[in-house]
């Protein structure tokens, strides 16, 4: 699936630029990471992987708000990674990260599979990732 497709069937949606919600997500997107820290640092390894995965999501949502773009369902951010990959602007490890984090995170919160490890690693790959969406803003 593409950015067209994704269009075509409502997973995705054109929408003009607007820098108050790309602001708005970077917020959300730095909020989740401060609340995954310091659940892990509670050994709220469960809610400190969930967080972890949402710093992610708001922060590629802020690239997909600059690139005039919605998404309607999470695996649409992907299509869009994946995008920006093929057109060499985004190195392919970030699309892993985002990948494994949305697992973690399934996994965490539907089959209450979760660990310190996990956590502390989803931590890294969510300030990377962050760092990388804010570069391509």
């Amino acid at each position: 699936m593409d950015i067209k497709d994704c269009l075509g069937q409502g997973f995705l949606r054109k929408t003009a630029v607007d820098k108050k919600l790309i602001e708005k997500e970077l917020k959300e997107s730095a909020y989740d990471l401060e609340s995954a820290k310091k659940a892990l640092s509670e050994n709220d390894y469960k809610w400190c992987i969930i967080k972890s995965y949402y710093s992610m999501f708001h922060a590629a949502k802020s690239v997909l708000f600059k690139l005039g773009y919605i998404e309607k369902r999470h695996f649409a951010v992907n299509v869009v990674l994946e995008d920006l990959n093929k057109n060499g602007k985004l190195e392919s490890k970030y699309i892993s990260y985002f990948s494994a984090a949305l697992s973690s995170r399934e996994e965490a919160d539907y089959h209450y599979n979760y660990s310190k490890e996990i956590a502390e690693h989803s931590i890294t790959m969510a300030e990377e990732f962050s760092g990388a969406m804010k570069s391509l803003l």
